[in-house]
C-alpha cells in the first residue's frame, strides 16, 4: 500500500476523482494520506476533509521566506512517509531540494498534450486559450513525473481530447477535465502503486 500526498491549490476537481477512484477501489494500493494546500480558502481541503483525510495548508505568505516554507512543506511530506506526490493543481513553484529529494516520485498533470501548451507560464485558462489562439483540433492532457524542469519530466499517460467549433477556453477546460484529465490522473496513480510503472525514474 502507497501513502500518496496530493498537492493542491484551488478547487479539487482531480482531487475529488482521486478520492471516488480510491472509494470505489477503481485505485488499488494506494491510500492518500494527506491533502496540501497553500491557499487556505482552498475547496480542495473541504473535500479531502469531508473523505476524512487529512488536510494541511502550507502557505508561503505564513513564512518569512520563500527557504522557511520549503522545508515546512518538506517536513510534512517527510512526517507522513509518502511514497508518491501527486500535484493536481498545485500553484506553487516546487523547490528544488523537493524535486530532488523525491526524485521519481512527483506526478503532475498538465491540461495539454505536453510539448505543446505546456512550460512557463502555462497554466489553467491560459493553456486553453493558447490552444484555441493556435487553433488546434485536438489538446488534452498530459501526467508526467516531475524533475528540474518545467513539465519536462517522463511522461507516463496522455489522452487526447477533441476541440469544438465554438469552444471557450473555460468550456474546452471543463471538457478536458472531464474527458482526460479525472480519467488518467488516477489511472497513473494506480499503475504506479500496483507495479506497473516504476518510481524513482
Amino acid at each position: 500500500m502507497i501513502k500518496v500526498a496530493v498537492l493542491v491549490s484551488g478547487g479539487g476537481t482531480n482531487l475529488q476523482a482521486i478520492i471516488d477512484r480510491v472509494k470505489d477501489k477503481t485505485i488499488t494500493n494506494a491510500e492518500i494520506s494527506v491533502v496540501i494546500s497553500n491557499n487556505p480558502g482552498a475547496f480542495a481541503l473541504k473535500r479531502a476533509e469531508d473523505a476524512g483525510i487529512k488536510n494541511i495548508c502550507i502557505s508561503p505568505k505564513d513564512f518569512d521566506s520563500r527557504d522557511l516554507f520549503n522545508k515546512a512543506l518538506i517536513a510534512v511530506l517527510d512526517k507522513e512517509k509518502v511514497d508518491l506526490v501527486v500535484l493536481a493543481g498545485f500553484l506553487v513553484i516546487i523547490p528544488s531540494e523537493m524535486v530532488k529529494k523525491y526524485k521519481g516520485r512527483i506526478i503532475n498533470i498538465h491540461p495539454s498534450l505536453i510539448p505543446s501548451f505546456c512550460g512557463t507560464g502555462y497554466y489553467g485558462l491560459k493553456v486553453h486559450e493558447a490552444a484555441l489562439d493556435r487553433g488546434v483540433k485536438v489538446t488534452g492532457a498530459t501526467v508526467h513525473f516531475v524533475d528540474e524542469g518545467t513539465d519536462t519530466g517522463p511522461i507516463i499517460l496522455q489522452k487526447a481530447v477533441e476541440v469544438k467549433e465554438g469552444d471557450t477556453p473555460e468550456v474546452l477546460q471543463r471538457r478536458v477535465m472531464e474527458e482526460a484529465e479525472w480519467k488518467i490522473l488516477p489511472e497513473a496513480i494506480n499503475l504506479i502503486a500496483n507495479g506497473k510503472v516504476k518510481l524513482g525514474c
